[in-house]
């Protein structure tokens, strides 16, 4: 998304405000507010993400293709996630880097608990974002592709929520209440759909982030997509946005088969759609009173 030119005039005389327009192949994008929001340096600039509407193909895109300008460690976590700063000439962004990929036959957990065939891997967020896309939920979850990290590792590139003022964790412990509950309410649901759909076995008050807007974003996926048939925990289920049945009850394999392999291996998709019955099952039984609209997030 290399920059051709840059358009700088006043745009409000007596209000001392600014407008810049980044001037693309393909786009025009307005950059309110201050100056400070582009950095002029020997001719070129940068802008943080924040500051222009990118697409979702765009900002796959960039996942994919900005450089590395900086690596950090991630804050939370016990997959050796890395958090990286990423720039293409134009945009910087930061990035969640995961590589891991590991499989036990028998695996034992801090808490005591055994699980069979354990899986945690970077492919299941990268499946997770695409599934998201074919559910309609893809502003509740952040893009993430798969790229090759230092050494030639194999990784998911997933975009790094900015504005983020805590987690679930947090809120809860402060006893801080959404200002709309409703809303909150509502998305929560999907939450819980979504995970039992992908039976997430390490979904935690952590990975649930929280915006300025107060918007709930699901992160972190590699312990998910079960083999189980059954859900994790069907009591979780309460209520579920009619878009969202609507999109489950259309899966199909050989969509799944198309969209999320080789993120996912056959019986993986298989008990991803005898769970995805399960959820159908149990909200036609309970009927209109279990359904809702969400309005799209912006």
């Amino acid at each position: 998304m290399a920059v051709r030119f840059v358009l700088y005039s006043p745009r409000l005389a007596n209000s001392g405000m600014e407008e810049i327009m980044l001037i693309t192949r393909k786009h025009w994008f307005p950059v309110g507010g201050a100056l400070t929001a582009v950095a002029l340096v020997s001719g070129c600039f940068s802008v943080r993400a924040g500051d222009i509407p990118l697409t979702v193909e765009q900002k796959e895109q960039f996942l994919r293709t900005a450089q590395i300008t900086k690596t950090h460690d991630a804050r939370k976590g016990v997959t050796g996630t890395l958090q990286v700063t990423l720039s293409d000439g134009t945009v910087t962004h930061d990035a969640s880097v995961q590589t891991i990929d590991e499989y036990k036959a028998k695996f034992e957990s801090s808490d005591g608990r055994t699980e069979m065939n354990f899986k945690d891997s970077w492919k299941f967020n990268v499946a997770a974002w695409k599934l998201s896309r074919l559910l309609g939920i893809d502003d509740m979850v952040p893009p993430s592709v798969e790229r090759k990290y230092s050494g030639g590792k194999n990784a998911s590139f997933t975009w790094w929520i900015e504005d983020v003022v805590m987690d679930e964790a947090e809120r809860t412990k402060k006893k801080v209440d959404p200002p709309d509950s409703e809303k909150w309410n509502n998305e929560m649901y999907v939450v819980r759909v979504f995970d039992q759909l992908i039976y997430n076995t390490d979904r935690n008050l952590q990975n649930l982030l929280i915006d300025k807007q107060w918007r709930i974003w699901m992160i972190d996926h590699s312990r998910a997509f079960r083999m189980y048939h059954d859900l994790k925990g069907a009591k979780d289920l309460v209520r579920c946005d009619r878009s969202l049945l609507a999109k489950l009850k259309a899966l199909d394999q050989e969509t799944l088969t198309k969209e999320l392999m080789p993120y996912l291996n056959k019986e993986e998709i298989k008990g991803l759609l005898l769970r995805r019955d399960r959820i159908v099952k149990f909200f036609d039984e309970k009927g209109e009173s279990a359904l809702y609209d969400r309005p799209k997030r912006m």
